[in-house]
């Protein structure tokens, strides 16, 4: 079954919304390139929209009623939206769920040194990259430093146009016999992959007057010294904002579009909703999936049933009974990128499973990798419902594999939020150069997504 083009369905309103979509699209991921960056930025919409902080509801001293909105920010790198419904919250939530985290690389605790005259950071790549794409490309830096006095120093060099950018050398074509006979997996060794960030003594120092220069600037500009790299958090990301791709402008080039896509087009759906839901709505956007899931803001740390607990409790219902029928009765999408489908790469996909560009949001029924291992393999009762409410509310939508089958696979948060016993289905936009510096998505399949996001937020139920 062929699905069918978006952009043959649209007029010209459609085709305006979708502009005005992708025109905030871009300027989100331009400005959030850290996990960081993109909680602060869910956070101010959030806010614009008349959400307050769980902190301000608890301190309140009321309870919680229909039409309330609420977030919490998880250590500055996960947020949760609640927009509470009708129904009682045992009945279960309608959520989406995304990840804001993307692969990059990140400087070391003990990064600087000198080396030939130049200065450089060492660092250590999160998640999985081919780092040859990562060698001679502008590279700007992001992130955070905090002092011993809990001062903390927020950082953005390269993003400006009157910014320098850094970056990492590659071997020159002419002496790179060696290395072209290598597998791509090791062209660049993950020890190789550090930055240049100076290249000029500096005056009246004798020992790495290179690096000198560089806790030199540090200090001057940020008040920082080397030791305070020590509880530092400094990614190194591609420089430059997103831009329209192709000559018909239908496409967006951009770094993070994995999974910051979905977690755009969520954000947008949650500003969409009626002020009272049948169901209580939630979004969240979590830290960490491109490794794991790990951590205090991944999506495996309870942060996220700890807040359902807390707004159960303002709604006079603290026992964890009332928690657990609300968890275990819930639906939700796992809104993750899915691989599209790219002619130049056939031999990879299975053509009949795979998702197009410019086909809307997909629907994967399971991840994982060879025989469905590591995957939420969604209930067929479920995605029935779920195709009705999409076909109900003229959303273009496709289905897709995570690629062939014995090839290699992929996994989302699906699975960790299936443990609650809910109902779980991944859901994304399709991508072409999936975890590459620069990647590509189709405008109509960003618009879709909002879309079907925000059906599933106000027309999703529980079974019948």
């Amino acid at each position: 079954m062929e699905r069918p083009n978006a952009w043959k369905q649209y007029d010209e309103n459609a085709v305006r919304a979708l502009e005005e979509a992708a025109k905030g699209y871009k300027d989100y991921i331009t400005r959030g390139k850290t996990e960081r960056e993109c909680a602060a930025l869910g956070v101010e919409m959030a806010r614009a929209a008349g959400y307050r902080s769980l902190e301000e509801v608890i301190a309140g001293g009321k309870g919680v009623q229909c039409g309330d909105k609420i977030y919490q920010v998880q250590m500055n790198k996960a947020v949760m939206l609640f927009h509470m419904g009708k129904r009682p919250l045992e009945e279960g939530m309608n959520i989406v769920g995304a990840h804001i985290d993307s692969p990059r690389i990140d400087l070391k605790q003990n990064p600087f040194y000198e080396d030939a005259d130049i200065a450089y950071g060492d660092t250590h790549y999160y998640g999985g990259i081919k780092k040859y794409q990562w060698v001679a490309r502008a590279l700007a830096i992001h992130g955070v430093a905090v002092k011993k006095d809990g001062a903390k120093v927020n950082i953005v060099v390269g993003e400006d146009e009157s910014d320098p950018v850094v970056g990492i050398s590659d071997l020159l074509i002419h002496l790179s016999q060696e290395q072209m006979v290598k597998k791509a997996s090791e062209v660049i060794g993950g020890e190789d992959l550090d930055v240049m960030l100076c290249g000029r003594p500096l005056k009246g120092e004798e020992k790495e007057p290179v690096k000198a220069m560089l806790l030199s600037l540090m200090k001057d500009k940020y008040g920082l010294e080397e030791e305070d790299m020590l509880s530092a958090e400094l990614e190194l990301v591609p420089a430059g904002p997103a831009r329209d791709y192709g000559l018909d402008r239908s496409m967006i080039l951009g770094y993070g579009h994995d999974d910051r896509v979905c977690a755009y087009a969520e954000l947008r759906a949650m500003m969409n909703l009626p002020q009272a839901p049948e169901y209580t709505c939630c979004c969240l956007l979590a830290d960490k999936e491109e490794i794991g899931s790990v951590g205090a803001t991944g999506m495996q740390a309870m942060y996220f049933e700890n807040a359902v607990a807390e707004i159960l409790n303002k709604c006079g219902k603290g026992e964890n009974i009332y928690l657990r029928r609300c968890l275990a009765n819930s639906r939700m999408l796992s809104c993750d990128v899915s691989a599209g489908f790219d002619p130049l790469f056939a031999s990879a996909f299975e053509k009949k499973n795979a998702a197009f560009l410019g086909r809307g949001v997909c629907y994967n029924k399971f991840t994982g990798s060879r025989g469905k291992s590591g995957s939420n393999d969604a209930n067929a009762e479920f995605l029935g419902r779920i195709r009705k409410v999409m076909d109900d509310n003229k959303v273009c939508w496709q289905t897709a594999e995570l690629g062939r089958v014995d090839l290699g696979g992929g996994g989302t948060i699906a699975y960790i939020c299936a443990l609650y016993g809910m109902e779980v289905v991944d859901s994304g936009v399709p991508v072409l150069s999936m975890h590459a510096p620069q990647e590509i998505i189709s405008k109509a399949d960003l618009y879709e997504a909002i879309k079907a996001y925000t059906a599933f937020l106000t027309d999703m139920g529980p079974a019948k």
